[in-house]
């Protein structure tokens, strides 16, 4: 890897390992009974503490330091004095600036305890993202990443969102490469060391339709059913991949041991 590299892995590591804190921090909190107000503003005081700026806030337009997307949100909800109810599923996603880099990453919560159908939706959601990640290396194509995630999906009966990507992520929130969550092994630009980017699969329950609310932020699922999200910041190297926002803590999939 080039002296660049090494500089933008270790900017987007730094500014990752922040955001995944910030994550670990939201699970202390989230039980019925809270807002998603309170979970914005415990994320914006880590990130701010931490000498860190949260990416979203007024990032186009938008109002929050982080999106609060619960039940049938696919992404971009905003927080506010919605108060989380036993049963719920809530998705949470931060995004760190640090010393001009950027770490992205979001994670799935249970509110209390959750239906079957909801455990299994993300846990689905989960491994799906897992096993996209663990193929990374140079050379494969950007259209594994979305057929590994489809065929894995699908197989258990539930749907890739079509309308929401991944990106690649660095000095700016949003750049190249697109990736997406669906689509044919084989196809696409080839990965190579040094690019950093996330993989965040939406998968629902029902269809895979979406459409945004009057807000122009809030995307739900047509079908008004349960929709679910996991986001990391990864990065190419020479003999593989590395994740920028593991939690230090293990608190990688609900429910989580605090």
């Amino acid at each position: 890897m080039t002296d660049k590299m090494l500089e933008a892995f270790a900017g987007t590591k730094k500014a990752g390992s922040i955001a995944s804190a910030a994550l670990d921090e939201v699970a202390k909190i989230v039980k019925p009974g809270v807002t998603t107000e309170k979970i914005d503003k415990l994320c914006y005081d880590f990130i701010n503490d931490h000498k860190a700026y949260s990416a979203p806030l007024f990032y186009r337009g938008y109002p929050k330091s982080c999106c609060t997307s619960a039940n049938h949100i696919v992404c971009h909800g905003i927080p506010k004095d919605k108060v989380l109810d036993e049963g719920d599923i809530v998705n949470v996603d931060v995004t760190a600036l640090k010393d001009g880099w950027h770490g992205d990453t979001s994670r799935m919560y249970f509110v209390g305890e959750v239906s079957t159908k909801a455990n299994q939706l993300v846990r689905t959601t989960y491994d799906a993202l897992i096993k996209s990640i663990k193929i990374l290396k140079n050379d494969i194509y950007l259209g594994d990443i979305g057929s590994v995630i489809q065929n894995y999906v699908e197989k258990k009966g539930f749907s890739v969102v079509r309308d929401f990507c991944g990106h690649g992520v660095g000095k700016k929130f949003h750049e190249y490469p697109n990736i997406l969550h669906y689509g044919e092994e084989k196809t696409g630009d080839k990965l190579k060391t040094g690019m950093i980017f996330t993989i965040e699969p939406m998968i629902n329950e029902g269809d895979y339709e979406t459409k945004v609310l009057n807000d122009g932020w809030t995307a739900v699922t047509k079908d008004k059913k349960l929709s679910a999200q996991f986001e990391h910041t990864v990065g190419i190297t020479d003999d593989g991949y590395e994740i920028f926002t593991i939690s230090n803590k293990g608190l990688d999939y609900p429910p989580y041991k605090i």
